[in-house]
């Protein structure tokens, strides 16, 4: 039985195919269109489908739309419509929202366009795709039984449970909204999982952060990791502003007070503009409260489930310094955040949770142990596309070996190896690497991709060295979790240690990835160091490359030193 999944009402647009049990593909929509996050979450776009990333998984498979039984679409509108509207088929649609009245039972008077899109995606599906994707799209029906509507915080939820390495565990989402949630609290045991509670709109600490993330001049429901990274440079000044905000209840649940943040902080930074010690405290302050905040939340759940396992999803997962923070509080004896926990995995959870209804499975035998879920593409395609570029490239005999060497002389590469990851972190598949020897390097990776200084980068250690050089670290294969660099290895790589001390690890062991692997390997016996800087391999605003193509014209546009693309070598 197959089952596509689709999240596309907001952003990240995704889709992912799963057979009896077993993911077979995953990938967000913006690798293959080049546009950032899929689309931008405004309620007009909601119709747009991505078809890219279906055409993706049902290559993968080597099926047509039409051999798919079921379809899994990771938000409900009835949920905000009703079922009698479902009945009726009927809504009122006004020709110029904006500035409308807004009806009691909206949120917004946008919500009829966004919700009409979204009940109208079946047909969609079926007859809108894209002229040059038609081989494996033309001729489909769906029947109405075959399409599913799958509740969105449900959806984060099981994202986070049913791939996961535990067989029962306490699940918690948190992320900006929903279709009326924004926070809720699951039990999971099997396939099974039960809601709690929940907090709804327009209560959200997501869109709490969302909101700063715009008033500190970036763009929201994008930037919010920028924040992230700020904050480490400022102090808790506004902490008790934003304890105001904030109201937690015994029972879990919270609410939260209108911003007003131009009132509080005065006028808000302007994209370009300078940093200051003010923009520095406001984001630390917010890190900390929101760190609070889901202390609170976790040990409300942990106390009404007592499990000691859990799941946690939803944007604000991808938040590392708050996973970390749980991690160390010791709620809970066991984390597991699932590498796509933003609005992408949700279409790994909608897709999961429908293949195990409609299977009537009671047990599950999948578990998400790395994220090369996407395209490959073998030497033999990509010496075909070099030798149609007409591209200088030498093939070499041991990859690791040669990437190795020219890492040690502190050169900068492009590595293209493997299966694009699912999710927004490169870990080892579409990367960009260096030597973390040196404390400059963080500066030139930041220049190479044309970032914000204080951005830092990242590291990925052999699995078995992680704990002699970072703090309490073990398994960690998707870079969501930070951990302390090791007092007497900072000097050593200087380059990844951030400004408070810590550093965003992943680690790899060679079942999950033997090429790379090897290369830190082959690193380490050559430097003693077995880690290696690895930071996506993009530039400014555009997504993770995933075809040879994209690879190519961003190592040509772009000041780094040498592209290592399967088994072959492109220097400048």
């Amino acid at each position: 039985m197959y089952t596509l999944g689709i999240n596309a009402a907001f952003h990240d647009s995704s889709a992912c195919l799963m057979k009896d049990g077993q993911l077979l593909a995953a990938a967000e929509d913006e690798r293959f269109t080049h546009i950032k996050h899929g689309k931008r979450p405004i309620p007009f776009s909601a119709y747009e489908l991505p078809f890219h990333a279906i055409d993706y998984c049902l290559k993968t498979a080597g099926i047509h739309l039409s051999d798919v039984d079921h379809v899994a679409y990771s938000f409900d509108p009835f949920i905000l419509l009703g079922e009698q509207v479902k009945d009726q088929n009927n809504i009122n649609l006004p020709l110029k929202p904006a500035g409308q009245r807004v009806p009691e039972k909206w949120m917004s008077p946008w919500d009829p366009l966004f919700l009409s899109s979204i009940v109208n995606a079946p047909g969609q599906l079926v007859d809108g795709y894209p002229h040059h994707l038609q081989q494996r799209f033309s001729g489909a029906t769906l029947q109405p039984e075959q399409w599913h509507f799958v509740e969105h915080h449900l959806s984060h939820a099981a994202s986070a449970f049913l791939p996961s390495p535990f067989r029962e565990a306490a699940v918690l989402t948190v992320d900006g909204r929903g279709e009326k949630a924004t926070t809720t609290f699951n039990v999971g045991i099997e396939n099974n999982l039960q809601r709690i509670a929940q907090v709804n709109m327009p209560h959200s600490l997501g869109l709490l952060y969302e909101e700063v993330t715009s008033y500190l001049g970036f763009l929201r429901s994008s930037d919010e990791y920028k924040v992230m990274a700020l904050a480490s440079y400022g102090k808790p000044v506004f902490v008790k502003d934003f304890r105001e905000m904030i109201h937690m209840h015994e029972n879990g649940s919270y609410t939260i007070d209108n911003e007003r943040l131009t009132e509080r902080f005065g006028p808000a930074r302007t994209r370009n503009a300078e940093f200051t010690a003010h923009h520095f405290n406001i984001a630390h302050s917010l890190q900390a409260v929101l760190q609070e905040s889901v202390l609170d939340l976790a040990q409300s759940l942990q106390r009404s489930t007592n499990q000691e396992n859990l799941c946690f999803a939803g944007g604000v997962a991808l938040n590392c310094v708050l996973n970390a923070t749980l991690r160390d509080a010791g709620i809970f004896k066991n984390i597991w955040v699932q590498p796509a926990s933003g609005d992408a995995g949700t279409a790994l959870g909608a897709a999961m949770w429908i293949d195990a209804q409609e299977r009537k499975a009671s047990s599950r035998s999948f578990v998400m142990e790395h994220a090369y879920w996407g395209p490959e593409y073998k030497d033999e395609e990509i010496k075909a596309f070099l030798d149609w570029t007409k591209t200088p490239y030498r093939q070499l005999d041991n990859v690791a070996e040669a990437a190795a060497e020219l890492l040690a002389q502190d050169k900068i590469i492009g590595w293209y190896q493997g299966r694009m990851e699912f999710g927004p972190r490169a870990l080892g598949s579409r990367s960009i690497l260096a030597s973390p020897i040196h404390a400059d390097m963080q500066a030139r990776l930041n220049e190479v991709k044309d970032r914000e200084d204080f951005r830092p980068v990242a590291p990925v250690v052999m699995e078995e060295h992680a704990a002699e050089w970072f703090e309490q670290a073990g398994y960690s294969p998707f870079m969501l979790f930070v951990h302390k660099v090791k007092e007497d290895k900072r000097s050593k790589i200087p380059a990844v240690t951030h400004v408070d001390g810590t550093a965003r690890i992943q680690t790899i062991n060679r079942q999950q990835h033997p090429r790379y692997y090897d290369l830190l390997s082959a690193f380490e016996k050559k430097t003693g160091v077995p880690v290696l800087i690895n930071t996506s391999f993009n530039t400014l605003g555009k997504p993770i490359v995933c075809t040879p193509r994209d690879a190519l014209e961003c190592f040509w546009s772009s000041p780094f030193d040498a592209l290592v693309m399967g088994s072959f070598l492109i220097e400048k």
